[in-house]
């Protein structure tokens, strides 16, 4: 299990003085949330700390950057992150308190506010880590993973940057924002649903380099294939396994354009092949069957990737360890 220092007291201590004032006669919304400190901004998004003046918590509140704040589509975008978010009740999700607007008319929602490091910051110190507590974060998101396959949405945003890990030993899958939702009928209408930047407009650092959700992306999602499913998830939590064994990224380059002409069609160097470390051999086999450019070449489910996760491959290691 990964150990980080608890959140401050001043968000985690309960005291008497504010579980017991009383609380107003007639409630303003307007007037329930305080103390608003932004803590992350997204492309169209601010994620802000806030107090909850009826419950006397922090809480987590997200809502749209001002320049967006207008734009409808947005909005709905918004809204639908929001109630996915809350109807995916998995102890690997971050539970929704609320949605609703503020004294504009804005839409924003609320969220359980939780410290700790995204597997990003982890990876950065790749070395101060087992590599059986990092597998053990990717087993928890292939748990959560497998309830939203299951309850009919695909993540479609899966990178380091999206999983955190927190004090008290919880993994959770953030940003809900890219996720695809189906019709009941199974038809995957876009309409109004949040999709990937086209190639053009994926962020660049100022130097050109490409950074973040490119190299995460599978093939489909690059190509904005209508039909994408769940196995672009499986795709991308492969390419963050990958990163784990090796403390690379499975697709190579510079340059956006580079590495968009990786994922689409170039096969990555196997781990045990890259790694300064040694790979457990099914370890090896999982991460280059999930990054398979075809998604039928992939592993085809979550839970046969978690099962294949909970198969001995920790003994290898141990060997590796005595040798």
């Amino acid at each position: 299990m990964l150990n980080f220092p608890e959140p401050p007291k001043s968000y985690s201590s309960v005291f008497l003085e504010e579980t017991d004032k009383p609380l107003p006669e007639k409630i303003d919304p307007r007037m329930r949330y305080a103390f608003f400190s932004t803590i992350a901004k997204g492309g169209k998004s601010l994620i802000k700390s806030c107090k909850d003046l009826h419950l006397s918590r922090f809480v987590c509140y997200k809502t749209l950057k001002p320049e967006f704040a207008d734009d409808e589509i947005e909005q709905k975008r918004l809204i639908r992150e929001a109630r996915v978010s809350a109807m995916l009740q998995h102890p690997n999700t971050i539970p929704t308190y609320e949605l609703g607007r503020d004294g504009r008319g804005y839409p924003y929602f609320t969220m359980k506010l939780v410290h700790g490091y995204t597997l990003r910051e982890i990876l950065d110190y790749r070395e101060r880590y087992d590599l059986t507590q990092l597998m053990e974060v990717v087993e928890q998101v292939c748990n959560c993973l497998h309830y939203a396959h299951t309850h009919g949405v695909a993540h479609r945003d899966i990178k380091p940057e999206n999983i955190l890990a927190g004090p008290y030993g919880e993994i959770v899958l953030l940003d809900w924002g890219l996720a695809k939702v189906w019709h009941p009928d199974g038809s995957g209408g876009e309409e109004g649903q949040a999709k990937p930047a086209p190639i053009e407009d994926i962020t660049l650092t100022g130097q050109g380099a490409a950074q973040g959700t490119a190299h995460y992306m599978s093939p489909e999602q690059i190509q904005l294939d209508p039909d994408i499913d769940h196995r672009t998830d499986i795709y991308s939590l492969g390419a963050v396994i990958y990163e784990i064994l090796c403390g690379e990224t499975p697709a190579s380059g510079d340059k956006l354009h580079e590495v968009i002409e990786s994922v689409q069609n170039e096969v990555p160097r196997e781990p045990a092949d890259v790694s300064k470390f040694r790979v457990p051999r099914l370890l090896n086999e999982i991460a280059m069957k999930c990054l398979s450019k075809k998604p039928a070449d992939r592993i085809q489910s979550i839970g046969e990737l978690s099962m294949l996760l909970q198969q001995d491959w920790r003994s290898e290691l141990s060997q590796f360890k005595s040798d």
